[in-house]
C-alpha cells in the first residue's frame, strides 16, 4: 500500500456555488512516499542540495523523523571592500508515523540523487499470523 501523507483535502463551504469557489492548489513543499509491503516498510523523501552527512533520521515510538539543514555563503572582496555577498539557507523537516511496527535493528538509510531512502523490516509481532481452528 503506497500513500502520500501530505495529500490534503480542501473542503468548500456548503453554501457556496461551484462558480463562486476559487481555483485552489495546495502544495506541501515536500513529497514523501511511504510504501508498506508484506515484509518491509520503505520511506522515500527528497533532500535536495543537502550533504548526506547533514541529513539526520530518528525513529522512536513508531514515529520517523527526517531533518537536515545547510548554509552556503560566498563573499568577494576587492581592496578590502565587500563587492558581493551571498548566503543561502535551506532545511527540511518531516515527521510521520509508520503504518506498522518495524524491527529497529534493520533500519537502513541511503541518499542517492537527492533522495533519502529508508528501509526497515516489519517486526515479527506485527506480521499476520494464521491461527489453527480446532474441532470440538
Amino acid at each position: 500500500m503506497r500513500y502520500l501523507p501530505f495529500n490534503q483535502q480542501f473542503f468548500k463551504p456548503i453554501l457556496w456555488d461551484d462558480e463562486d469557489w476559487p481555483e485552489y492548489q495546495l502544495n506541501s513543499g515536500i513529497n514523501v512516499y511511504v510504501d508498506d509491503k508484506e515484509s518491509e516498510v520503505t520511506v522515500e523523501a527528497p533532500v535536495p542540495g543537502l550533504d548526506p552527512k547533514e541529513v539526520k533520521i530518528t525513529y522512536q515510538g513508531g514515529v520517523l523523523r527526517i531533518w537536515g539543514k545547510t548554509l552556503e555563503k560566498d563573499e568577494e572582496k576587492r581592496r578590502g571592500k565587500i563587492i558581493k555577498k551571498w548566503e543561502m539557507a535551506s532545511s527540511i523537516d518531516y515527521v510521520t508515523s509508520l503504518p506498522r511496527p518495524i524491527d529497529t535493528k534493520t533500519i537502513e538509510a541511503k541518499v542517492k540523487n537527492g533522495v533519502v531512502k529508508i528501509t526497515a523490516k516489519i517486526a515479527e509481532e506485527a506480521k499476520p499470523k494464521e491461527i489453527e481452528v480446532k474441532v470440538g
